[in-house]
């Protein structure tokens, strides 16, 4: 590959190709060993380049594994000015769930249980975007079904106050 094919992706006609054909003599046999050391210069600057890069990559990347019945939580990625989960932008939550894994798909990918509010999402998701869910005993919702009145309504109620600010003016 010449260094005008490796920078602009299309070859150049040198002056070794513009013969006619038949007999090819080669003509300045300095220049296409020059340019040989310059495409192989050019090769080892991108190899050196792609390691370091490498190198960068796999210093933050940890391997994740799974097993099928484990509860993970998944990355919800959050867009500026949109209300996700009745929180917006800074307040809304990174990760959702914890979600139980159904089944291992690939070497990266997960197919998960959700619940019906999330059925228009699709059910498989890569490593990268699941994280181990830790069970907390603290974190155990206890689920009440909702008193619904005629008109399909129901009143919130507190469980218990979690903070508590007097302010004067």
């Amino acid at each position: 590959m010449a260094p005008y094919e490796a920078l602009d992706g299309r070859r150049c006609r040198t002056s070794i190709c513009w013969e006619e054909v038949g007999e090819r003599k080669l003509w300045k046999v300095e220049l296409t060993d020059h340019t040989k050391e310059i495409v192989s210069k050019i090769r080892e600057k991108l190899k050196a380049t792609q390691d370091r890069q490498k190198s960068y990559a796999d210093t933050r990347r940890r391997p994740l594994e799974f097993n099928v019945g484990d509860h993970v939580c998944l990355k919800v990625s959050p867009l500026k000015g949109s209300l996700r989960f009745s929180k917006k932008e800074k307040l809304a939550p990174r990760f959702i769930g914890p979600f139980r894994i159904l089944q291992r798909v690939g070497p990266v990918a997960y197919r998960l249980t959700l619940p019906p509010t999330l059925q228009d999402i699709h059910d498989m998701f890569h490593v990268s975007n699941l994280r181990r869910y830790i069970s907390d005993p603290s974190h155990v919702i206890q689920y009440e079904p909702l008193q619904l009145e005629k008109n399909l309504t129901y009143i919130e109620e507190a469980i218990r106050i979690l903070g508590r600010m007097e302010q004067t003016l």
